[in-house]
């Protein structure tokens, strides 16, 4: 009943590449292939809209953000599963947050599948499939194993 950890790790793993690869991408950016493609990069960078409130922000701006939160949220998952593994927490506490970030993770990888493209569904689908392997092994209190 051990191999429950070994899952989770696996799961934060994962998570970290996931934050580093998405953090790195930021850094690309597209080279338009045709005029239309070119006409359409510099609106998203240069075009600001009016949010209301004082705020002009870019689609390329908004998108950096979402982004970025994306990138971290990847990084806050694999801190605290490394967090909780690497000081043994208690089982019951385990399951709880492995419980917990299998939800939140499981919503993501749904807005994933929908919205956008391979890598990123790859990914997110690892980091899914290793929450639930490592949740559904991860007895429910220590009196179990």
């Amino acid at each position: 009943m051990k191999r429950y950890r070994l899952w989770l790790w696996l799961a934060v793993v994962f998570l970290f590449l996931n934050a580093c690869i998405h953090t790195i991408a930021m850094f690309t950016h597209p080279t338009p292939a045709n005029e239309t493609e070119r006409q359409m990069i510099y609106l998203i960078t240069n075009y600001k809209m009016d949010l209301g409130a004082g705020f002009k922000r870019s689609y390329f701006q908004l998108f950096t953000a979402l982004s970025s939160c994306f990138s971290f949220i990847c990084l806050l998952g694999g801190l605290t599963l490394t967090f909780m593994l690497k000081k043994r927490a208690p089982v019951e506490i385990l399951k709880g947050i492995a419980g917990i970030h299998l939800l939140v993770f499981g919503a993501l990888f749904v807005v994933i599948l929908m919205l956008t493209f391979l890598p990123p569904m790859i990914l997110s689908g690892l980091i899914v499939l290793f929450l639930t392997v490592g949740w559904l092994t991860t007895p429910a209190s220590d009196t179990a194993t």
